[in-house]
């Protein structure tokens, strides 16, 4: 598939999983919304497994500026600075 399908669905995905961050949610959760959802649309997030990365996603709260690896020890609270970070490969 080309670039513009797998952007769409990277696309799709960031608006999948933005119902789900809020309070009380680890980053380590949201990941598998993000996992299950690229996963259920015939894809693979570029990033698990590129060169060890654990995750399907990126998810940096507050002062870590990019790449933050989801964690079961990550959970959101009220007033949190979250970014989602999603690549997918059809």
């Amino acid at each position: 598939a080309g670039m513009r399908a797998t952007g769409a669905l990277a696309a799709r995905t960031l608006a999948h999983v933005e119902p789900h961050i809020k309070p009380g949610v680890t980053t380590a959760a949201l990941d598998a919304v993000v996992r299950d959802f690229i996963a259920g649309n015939g894809a693979t997030a570029a990033t698990l497994g590129y060169r060890g990365y654990p995750s399907s996603s990126c998810i940096s709260v507050n002062e870590v500026v990019c790449h933050g690896v989801p964690s079961d020890k990550v959970t959101l609270k009220a007033g949190d600075i979250v970014n989602v970070d999603v690549t997918t490969v059809l």
